[in-house]
């Protein structure tokens, strides 16, 4: 059965690059780097973001950008800290959705190898609440 997400693989051409982002947008925490292929299929870093573990593998970066993203959840209370930190860093926003009051606030924003990453406020319960009236 399955018990909950294990971790996240990203692929991208320079390692460097995307541990930098991770560490300044995400706060990232790396735990593992492979130095060359070792066993490995390429070289791998490990990364703690919260109670998320995030791989990197060198490899093709992705061809060009799409909506496909992962969502971090952060408190109401940090969202401007956190764009504020993104900010400072020189990574660039997105414009910000229009959505349903109520569900949260977020951010997005483009790493390395054209990856989507968003910080959010709000929840599930707090979505299908602005879907489906009652809930």
């Amino acid at each position: 059965m399955i018990k909950g997400l294990s971790h996240i693989t990203l692929v991208v051409a320079d390692l460097d690059e995307m541990q930098g982002f991770l560490e300044t947008a995400l706060d990232s925490r790396c735990v593992y780097h492979s130095d060359e292929a070792q066993s490995l299929l390429s070289e791998t870093r490990f990364y703690q973001i919260g109670d998320v573990w995030i791989a990197i593998i060198k490899g093709d970066a992705l061809p060009g950008r799409t909506y496909n993203h992962i969502a971090f959840k952060i408190d109401d209370a940090d969202f401007e800290t956190c764009q504020a930190r993104l900010e400072a860093a020189d990574i660039d926003l997105l414009p910000t959705r229009l959505r349903v009051e109520g569900q949260g606030r977020s951010l997005y924003f483009y790493g390395p190898g054209n990856h989507l990453f968003e910080l959010h406020t709000g929840t599930l319960e707090q979505r299908l609440a602005g879907y489906i009236p009652g809930v």
